[in-house]
């Protein structure tokens, strides 16, 4: 089982991290939620522990990212905050379940586990446009019904724009999604991944929306 801790307080983290793998969990720890939401992004976890509290983005806004892109891992909130608002908000952003610091190790395992045996709720469905299907869940792309080889950027790019088909998406929205929030490279990446993409899924499928950005699914 492999488990994306996301948490500020480095040794509450480090703590986290040590009591997980002792227990048998493969751990990775983020400490802002950028960080975190490029790590659930570019990998496969089990569970998301989420702290709401963080730098860059809180914990709302990276669990309401990840559901906005049907990414149904469990995910667990950690928080100082005990009101009931703050559960309710968390609940509604896409969390399943609430743990309120400090806790016990504990409760916080035992929680953790019933997630992870209640497993994914809700299974995304495939995108099509024209005679390309992409599957969230399996992490794979169809031409013809012929697999197509993607990486994993490739994967999320593609991904990004087919949920947004018939819509133009600008270059900073690809970069803000694709990448992340507080990406310094060199914007023309973007141009980049999409001549990648139109190589492996055919030419017309992303059009070019000149001085607006890009478009999938002109319908």
């Amino acid at each position: 089982m492999r488990i994306l801790v996301v948490e500020d307080e480095r040794r509450l983290a480090s703590s986290l991290r040590t009591g997980l793998e002792a227990e048998g969990f493969a751990v990775d720890v983020a400490y802002d939620g950028g960080e975190g939401l490029w790590y659930a992004r570019e990998n496969s976890y089990d569970a998301i522990l989420l702290d709401i509290m963080l730098p860059v983005l809180n914990g709302y806004k990276v669990c309401e990212t990840l559901r906005s892109e049907q990414n149904w891992t469990p995910i667990l909130m950690l928080t100082a905050k005990d009101g009931d608002w703050d559960q309710v908000e968390a609940l509604d952003t896409g969390a399943d379940d609430y743990v309120t610091k400090p806790f016990s190790f504990q409760v916080l395992l035992a929680r953790l586990r019933s997630l992870l045996r209640r497993g994914v709720v809700e299974r995304p469905t495939r995108l099509r446009v024209g005679e390309v299907e992409l599957d969230p869940a399996a992490k794979q792309v169809f031409l013809d019904g012929d697999e197509v080889g993607l990486t994993a950027r490739e994967f999320a790019m593609l991904h990004f724009l087919m949920r947004r088909a018939g819509a133009v998406v600008t270059k900073a929205e690809i970069l803000e999604n694709v990448w992340d929030y507080g990406f310094e490279g060199d914007p023309n990446i973007v141009e980049v991944y999409v001549a990648r993409l139109r190589r492996k899924v055919g030419r017309d499928l992303v059009e070019t929306m000149r001085g607006l950005g890009y478009r999938v699914g002109a319908e």
